[in-house]
C-alpha cells in the first residue's frame, strides 16, 4: 500500500541537497560510440520533501544538473527517485526522468556525441553511506539516452562520488 507524506511545514519543501564531481562520458559502461573530452562534471541535485511510501522505500522528486567543467555537454533533469535504506546506513536509490542537454543532436565531430534528441531519458543509480542523520557520502551513476526514439542515439554515461545532506 502506498501512502504519501508531505513536508511538516510549507518551508520543508527540500528533504536533501547533493554535489559532486562526476567523470564524463565513461566508456564501457552503458553507452559506447565515441567518447567527448577527459574531463569532469559538476554535479548538483535537490531531492523534495513530498515522498511516496513504495516497495520497502520511499519515492521523492528530485531536480538536478551536471555541467561539464570544459564545454563539453552538460544537462539538466528531473526525476522520480526510489530510494530504501537499511539499518546500518547503507542506502541504494534508482529513478527514471527526463533530461534537456545542450550537446549535439547529429554527428558533427568526432569528438562529440550524437545524442539524437535535444530531450532524453535519464536513468540514475546510487549506492551510499549515511554517516549520520544529516550527511551522506555516495556513488553515483546516471546514463542519458533517448532509448533509440531518434536517428542517432550514442548516450552518455558519467560516474563519480557525491556528499549528500539531509534537512
Amino acid at each position: 500500500m502506498a501512502t504519501l507524506a508531505l513536508p511538516a511545514t510549507a518551508g520543508g519543501l527540500v528533504s536533501e541537497i547533493k554535489t559532486g564531481v562526476l567523470a564524463h562520458d565513461v566508456p564501457d559502461l552503458w553507452s559506447g560510440f565515441r567518447l567527448e573530452s577527459n574531463s569532469a562534471d559538476i554535479n548538483v541535485e535537490v531531492i523534495l520533501a513530498p515522498s511516496l511510501a513504495f516497495l520497502g522505500g520511499t519515492i521523492q522528486p528530485a531536480i538536478g544538473a551536471s555541467i561539464n567543467t570544459q564545454g563539453d555537454t552538460s544537462h539538466a533533469y528531473i526525476d522520480a527517485r526510489w530510494q530504501i535504506e537499511g539499518p546500518s546506513g547503507l542506502f541504494f536509490s534508482a529513478g527514471l526522468g527526463a533530461a534537456i542537454h545542450d550537446g549535439e543532436l547529429g554527428p558533427v565531430a568526432i569528438d562529440k556525441k550524437a545524442l539524437g534528441s535535444r530531450v532524453l531519458f535519464h536513468i540514475p543509480f546510487e549506492v551510499g553511506l549515511r554517516l549520520d542523520q544529516h550527511n551522506s557520502l555516495s556513488i553515483y551513476f546516471e546514463h542519458t539516452s533517448n532509448a533509440n526514439l531518434a536517428n542517432f542515439n550514442e548516450g552518455m554515461d558519467r560516474i563519480g562520488v557525491r556528499y549528500g545532506y539531509r534537512f
